[in-house]
């Protein structure tokens, strides 16, 4: 599919596109690292166009394409049927953006655009067989109904999953988010939630889903998205999260450089680790550069993620804190921020400035 050439990396200051990007869509304030679920109004956003006008009376999902019983379905119908109720850790794939250089002008997130909620809906598969999906379908695309325009081409965002993936239980077509009625911003009346997966797969708004005999070449499944190490490569299409980890910054900020500040003794440094495929099974936490481990909890759901605890005897003056994790495959956030094109996928350890009084 042709379109516009890429926005070419910059350096040096934020640009009012990129700082408008910012205002509209906002991080998770790393605060809120203390809720084993992120309150709906703190859960991180990206809104690639505009929040649709959606009517929850009168929306309805289509089911197009290679299924033997196509239709539409409404949210009322959709609520009679069994309710599954997940908990998902969900990550923007260009989490981190911000933190690399020459950057990729987009949204300029630095850590926060993550967070975890219970997402309620009716699992995918049941839809997809009570349309009877046809054997002749290898992908299943879900379009939402935000429209505009990205590369050149206007388009309404719309993702695919390969049929092992869209026939897995734990994804869902969702109605409620933390037990109440989706929020505007978060994708009401409906919306995809793929577990395990950066953002961009769950589709929010969503309102139709088509079967398909061939790969979905739309703008965001074969333009977007994908690990790239030079501009014009093909890549590697972002799917999964990568290991990574957060902690809750200590003491209090300074309200402009965002340094923290606070007193010397023990200190609790708390957070959160997740991958999008195994478990997380190590954390450490660095003082200054020398590197131990910290308490893990287990994972309190698959597709959530994990408590970390570690305590800190603080000294007088200034310190970096710095955490990283492992997962069960043996993977571990790398210290520095991997490059990428396009400025996806950055899970450097985390880096955080204490000034000790």
């Amino acid at each position: 599919m042709p379109g516009k050439a890429r926005r070419t990396p910059i350096v040096g200051r934020f640009t009012r596109q990129e700082v408008a990007l910012a205002a509209r869509n906002s991080g998770m304030p790393l605060e809120a690292l203390r809720y084993e679920l992120t309150p709906a109004g703190l859960h991180y956003l990206l809104i690639h166009f505009d929040i649709p006008a959606a009517d929850a009376a009168t929306w309805t999902l289509e089911l197009r394409g290679l299924f033997s019983q196509p239709g539409a379905i409404g949210l009322a119908a959709l609520r009679q049927m069994p309710a599954t109720t997940v908990r998902v850790t969900m990550e923007c794939a260009g989490n981190g953006r911000g933190q690399i250089s020459p950057r990729y002008p987009s949204v300029p997130w630095l850590e926060e655009g993550v967070s975890t909620a219970e997402w309620t809906g009716v699992s995918l598969p049941v839809l997809l067989q009570k349309a009877k999906l046809e054997e002749s379908a290898r992908e299943v695309v879900f379009y939402g109904a935000d429209r505009g325009i990205d590369r050149g081409l206007e388009h309404a965002f719309a993702r695919s999953l390969a049929l092992e993936e869209a026939l897995r239980e734990d994804v869902l077509v969702a109605y409620a988010m933390n037990g109440e009625p989706l929020a505007p911003q978060h994708g009401a009346p409906l919306r995809l939630v793929v577990p395990g997966w950066y953002g961009m797969a769950s589709v929010k708004w969503l309102e139709r889903i088509e079967a398909i005999d061939r790969a979905f070449d739309g703008v965001q499944q074969s333009l977007s998205y994908h690990f790239r190490a030079a501009a014009g490569e093909r890549g590697v299409p972002c799917t999964r999260m990568r290991v990574n980890c957060l902690m809750a910054p200590p003491g209090m900020p300074d309200f402009y450089s965002r340094r923290r500040v606070l007193g010397a003794g023990r200190v609790e440094i708390i957070g959160r680790a997740w991958s999008g495929a195994p478990p997380v099974r190590r954390v450490e936490l660095s003082v200054d550069g020398e590197w131990s481990d910290a308490a893990l909890e287990a994972a309190p759901a698959p597709h959530a993620w994990q408590r970390w605890r570690a305590l800190w005897d603080a000294s007088a003056g200034r310190h970096e804190l710095r955490c990283r994790a492992t997962d069960a495959s043996g993977a571990a956030q790398p210290l520095e921020p991997p490059w990428d094109a396009t400025g996806f996928g950055n899970n450097a350890a985390q880096t955080v400035e204490v000034m000790v009084r």
